[in-house]
């Protein structure tokens, strides 16, 4: 019998601790605000005492992991790209004929949007080729949002933090309409903590924004591959929607373990446009180079990068995004040498028309056989 009895010790043992192995293995935990960080022990002590869970990151990505994983998360996406895909969404890059579609907005000199254009408007270059042929075109006022608002809470935009607070919960309030868009909630400093899941609750959406506090370090680069892979990449949707991201940071990532161009990256494969505020003020000594990183963001993906010039100008860079996201239009194309290699492939449009500046992602990644 005591055989028997340490048979069925074991047994409860191994089903208790699965959860908790399964948590270990969560390379970029949602909710590690938490994490309580264990103090230096002597050699000869145990590296954390009971009360005290793992450091956040311990099989965090680094870029060659990181890599890996986008090439297993391509491979999952394109296998099947010689199916059918489902007409009720858009949101993959490629169809039975290879259609590549790009969504993108138009202003004219004064920055107003024009709205009233048609396909024989524009014509596509795709990877320094013309386009012979635009399969469909349309305009894109009303599609389904899903929105990810990302806040940099680290100790660097302390002094402005709570009237970004209160412009993302106006911007919130005005733009996610109940039963029809969606938003989440994510604050990033040394830690990333998704302080609300998708609701269309402004209410919810409210409360995720105040909970967020200020912290220390900042893991910018981090925040935005997470977001993406773990909330946007693979979100079945029954209708077309328009993915996009609002990133509030000053641009300054110092301890993340992805790099700018993984998190880029990982933004294209899951047609997320980004746009970013810039929680920097003039003056500053290196507001420029961390401007210019957001601009490289904003820009590959489609997006817009704002520079408010005084913290009350954060509200109508949030304005604008409302307005950005209700002005767009959409088409696809085939293009004319297409390889299944997935090789990095350049898109720009061009309107027929002078005067006229295309906001569009500048590229996209082929699938592979």
């Amino acid at each position: 019998m005591q055989w028997l009895q340490r048979t069925y010790l074991v047994a409860i043992a191994v089903v208790i601790s699965a959860p908790l192995f399964a948590q270990a293995t969560d390379d970029l935990p949602s909710a590690p605000s938490a994490v309580l960080h264990p103090k230096p022990v002597p050699a000869q002590q145990p590296a954390k005492t009971p009360d005290q869970e793992p450091t956040p990151g311990t099989q965090e990505h680094s870029p060659a992991a990181a890599a890996e994983q986008v090439a297993n998360s391509r491979t999952s996406t394109d296998s099947d790209s010689n199916t059918k895909p489902d007409s009720r969404s858009d949101s993959t890059f490629f169809t039975t004929v290879n259609e590549v579609p790009v969504v993108f907005t138009v202003t004219d000199k004064h920055n107003h949007y024009v709205k009233d254009l048609s396909k024989g408007d524009f014509k596509v270059i795709d990877d320094g080729r013309p386009v012979p042929d635009i399969r469909s075109f349309r305009r894109e006022t009303d599609l389904p949002l899903r929105v990810g608002l990302l806040i940099d809470s680290s100790a660097s935009v302390r002094s402005r933090f709570k009237f970004e607070q209160e412009s993302a919960i106006e911007f919130m309030n005005q733009t996610i309409r109940p039963k029809y868009d969606e938003a989440f909630i994510m604050g990033f400093d040394s830690s990333l903590e998704v302080t609300q899941e998708f609701t269309d609750d402004s209410e919810l959406l409210s409360k995720g924004i105040r909970s967020l506090r200020p912290g220390n370090s900042t893991r910018l680069y981090d925040a935005l591959y997470y977001a993406c892979r773990e909330r946007l990449l693979d979100k079945q949707e029954p209708v077309a929607v328009r993915k996009a991201i609002v990133l509030i940071t000053d641009g300054d990532d110092n301890s993340s373990r992805t790099t700018r161009e993984e998190a880029i990256d990982m933004a294209l494969r899951a047609n997320v446009i980004v746009y970013t505020i810039s929680t920097n003020f003039p003056g500053y000594a290196e507001t420029g180079k961390y401007d210019k990183i957001l601009q490289r963001i904003s820009d590959a993906t489609g997006g817009r990068s704002f520079e408010p010039f005084q913290v009350t100008d954060v509200a109508n860079a949030f304005a604008q995004i409302q307005a950005d996201l209700r002005s767009q239009y959409a088409l696809a194309y085939e293009p004319a040498d297409f390889r299944h290699d997935g090789r990095y492939r350049t898109i720009e449009i061009v309107a027929e028309h002078k005067g006229l500046k295309i906001h569009s992602r500048h590229g996209y990644y082929a699938p592979t056989e």
